[in-house]
């Protein structure tokens, strides 16, 4: 696809970003978008490669290979390539609910699939993608009617992260009656809230909702459904339930001193975050919560990542990321091969201004705290780390990292954000709607199926009315699956309402 001979006449190019000395200053976006021509530049680097890995959304020892969502990359690359962005946008939207999101903060499963990156860079399929749909939108190419046809079926989807939407958006089309409830005060979840502004600008959210509330959608904010509203209500009132809660219990760090005043979840902070900045038309910044305070970061994946660069912008004295496991390689090893995700040393943007601001990477591997101290007031006032290292359990076999004995160091800290990871779903919602969880504490339903088993008898051949996507089903996981699992729920809804589905 593409040009045949483009991956050897050009180089991968990505769109210019704000230089970290002054996007620090504020919560926008930095990334800018390549010109058309030189986009489509970039878009004829896509070769003919006969197995498209890169849409292939496989497993692969374990992890994603290639587009959950099965886009379809080489054609898209082929039209964007050829200038056809209308063509290429209307494409990418028989897969595809969402590009806006995703072509600001996912991962880009695709590319690390690619055939052209085995060798060289790979297609810039991410920034390909966002050209399309910011090219539709400003053509006005995305529409959302209402449906001509309504079944009379109603439908409520509990939770607005980027599996609800997914779901509501689909089954809407479908001309059910769709109610998105939201226990927070503005849709969108985890987008809206765990995902800070300078990575996935807010009106780009209120965008889409409006499209969906045009076409039928709606929308109940500050609706805790199990705590403000009766599970019961929404079983009796709806012919279907789609839980889309996400995982959202956070893992915690159980250690001496955790009753300090300076220690928070993640997403708990992310979320105070950006509801002040929203609250105040980005008029006022919350620097309160770290200006001049030495910051622990507990966590090196994306939300700790998020929790650095979003300190930096309220003026923290100091960032430290802690990560248990060791560093990772710089280069592939032999025992992860392509197009296998590739787990490899990776510096996000978060580090990127860390080391422009303090001048140093933040993070710290095979570390954790062992003790937080506080002072006579009850504050944090510093943390005792530890250092770690790999041992193997003798009863188990497996391998486990362990504190080094007599590695204790003790430094400042006024603040402590909780990164950890998530343990999956919340009891008061799953206990409220009597659904069976497994081990994780995510919703149980049959193998590679959306329906719920229930408490009651332990199958889910009762044709409980109850379903579920996103992380309350598989885990904490990537937005692009989250969308993939709010569709792949829908089609299971439909036909489990009309016996049969076109979805």
């Amino acid at each position: 696809m593409g040009k045949p001979t483009g991956f050897l006449e050009y180089e991968r190019k990505d769109g210019a970003v704000v230089p970290e000395s002054e996007r620090i200053k504020n919560f926008n976006e930095f990334h800018a978008r390549l010109s058309t021509d030189e986009q489509r530049k970039q878009a004829a680097r896509c070769m003919d490669c006969g197995v498209p890995f890169c849409q292939a959304g496989v497993k692969i020892s374990g992890m994603i290979s290639g587009c959950p969502l099965n886009n379809l990359v080489p054609e898209i690359n082929d039209l964007v390539y050829r200038g056809n962005f209308a063509e290429a946008y209307r494409r990418l939207s028989i897969t595809h609910c969402f590009p806006e999101f995703t072509s600001r903060v996912c991962p880009a499963l695709c590319e690390h699939a690619c055939t052209c990156g085995l060798h060289q860079a790979p297609v810039s399929t991410k920034e390909n993608e966002k050209a399309v749909i910011e090219y539709a939108f400003e053509n006005n190419l995305v529409d959302e009617p209402e449906p001509k046809v309504r079944t009379g079926k109603k439908v409520a989807v509990i939770g607005s992260g980027p599996s609800g939407l997914a779901a509501a958006l689909m089954l809407n089309r479908r001309g059910h009656l769709v109610t998105v409830y939201e226990r927070s005060d503005r849709v969108g979840g985890l987008l809206r809230y765990g995902i800070p502004n300078m990575k996935l600008d807010k009106t780009v959210i209120d965008r889409r909702v409006s499209l969906m509330e045009k076409a039928g959608i709606e929308f109940k904010v500050n609706s805790d459904i199990g705590k403000d509203i009766p599970a019961e209500e929404i079983i009796k009132e709806y012919d279907a339930v789609v839980l889309a809660c996400g995982a959202s219990h956070p893992r915690d760090i159980n250690v001496t001193g955790r009753d300090s005043e300076g220690i928070y979840f993640a997403v708990d902070f992310l979320k105070t975050v950006t509801k002040k900045l929203l609250d105040s038309d980005f008029k006022q910044y919350p620097y309160g919560l770290a200006e001049g305070k030495d910051v622990i970061v507990i966590g090196g994946g994306d939300t700790g990542n998020d929790c650095v660069g979003t300190c930096i912008r309220l003026k923290a004295k100091s960032v430290t990321q802690l990560e248990m496991m060791p560093e990772p390689p710089k280069e592939r090893l032999e025992s992860n091969p392509w197009p296998e995700w590739p787990k490899v040393l990776k510096v996000d943007y978060g580090q990127e201004e860390a080391i422009e601001k303090f001048g140093s990477d933040p993070r710290i591997y095979k570390t954790t705290v062992k003790e937080f101290k506080k002072d006579k007031n009850g504050k944090l006032k510093s943390v005792v780390l530890v250092s770690l290292e790999s041992k193997k359990d003798e009863k188990t076999g497996r391998m486990s990292m362990v504190p080094v004995e007599g590695s204790e160091k003790e430094v400042p800290a006024q603040l402590v954000l909780i990164a950890a990871g998530f343990l999956g779903s919340e009891s008061y919602v799953t206990d409220s709607f009597k659904v069976e969880v497994d081990g994780r504490t995510n919703v149980k339903t049959d193998l590679e199926k959306h329906m719920a088993i229930d408490q009651r008898d332990g199958s889910a051949k009762n044709k409980s009315k109850i379903f579920t996507a996103g992380d309350m089903h598989i885990g904490q996981s990537l937005v692009v699956r989250a969308i993939a699992e709010g569709k792949a729920a829908a089609k299971e809804v439909d036909e489990y309402l009309m016996g049969y589905t076109n979805l």
